[in-house]
């Protein structure tokens, strides 16, 4: 049975038999068992499930999911209904307004996005409730960077987001000439107000 359900199963389904995976999987086991751990282990994958593969025209990398109650469902950025978007979120939709003269949406629910073809990747894909980056280096990025490289080896060009130094690090996955990249500071305030 695997894990995901639309084109990216076949592209990825290796993944799941690697060793780094087995022993991910058998942290998070751990972890959901005693812990508070976001997404619910049913969202993991839900970037991937939203958008699949051959849809795919702009990737926003993020780095590991938000970490408070009722915000992270498996897409970057994105909150679940009914919840006030992150101060993050409020910067990316302020930057659109002002660059582009967007709307700002009245919440921070970005799957009709993803529907749309924005892949809103995280790094890291899962995180203990109220601790930043607490699953970083536990496997996630080298599931993530094959999700990348899979991108990158596609002709039809791809715009990829890269926001923060996490982000930023995988800009080295991206070799294709078809495809084009935006670096930019995290849309955290304190990284914004850096500049």
């Amino acid at each position: 049975m695997s894990i995901l359900k639309n084109d990216w199963a076949h592209l990825l389904q290796g993944e799941f038999d690697k060793e780094y995976y087995k022993h991910l999987r058998q942290f998070l086991k751990s972890e959901y068992q005693s812990m508070t751990i976001y997404p619910s282990m049913y969202d993991i994958f839900n970037a991937l499930h939203y958008t699949p593969y051959k849809d795919v025209k702009v990737v926003i990398l993020g780095q590991d999911p938000y970490h408070g109650p009722n915000q992270a469902h498996g897409l970057s950025f994105s909150v679940q209904p009914g919840v006030i978007p992150p101060p993050s979120l409020q910067n990316m939709f302020k930057e659109l307004q002002d660059d582009l003269g967007c709307f700002i949406p009245n919440n921070g629910y970005l799957v009709p996005w993803a529907k749309q073809g924005v892949l809103l990747l995280n790094t890291v894909l899962t995180v203990r409730a109220g601790a930043a980056a607490s699953h970083r280096g536990k496997g996630w990025e080298l599931f993530t960077d094959r999700v990348i490289e899979v991108l990158n080896e596609r002709d039809k060009p791809i715009v990829f987001v890269l926001w923060g130094r996490h982000a930023g690090e995988k800009e080295k996955l991206i070799s294709n000439t078809a495809h084009r990249i935006i670096k930019a500071p995290h849309p955290s305030p304190l990284s914004a107000h850096r500049g």
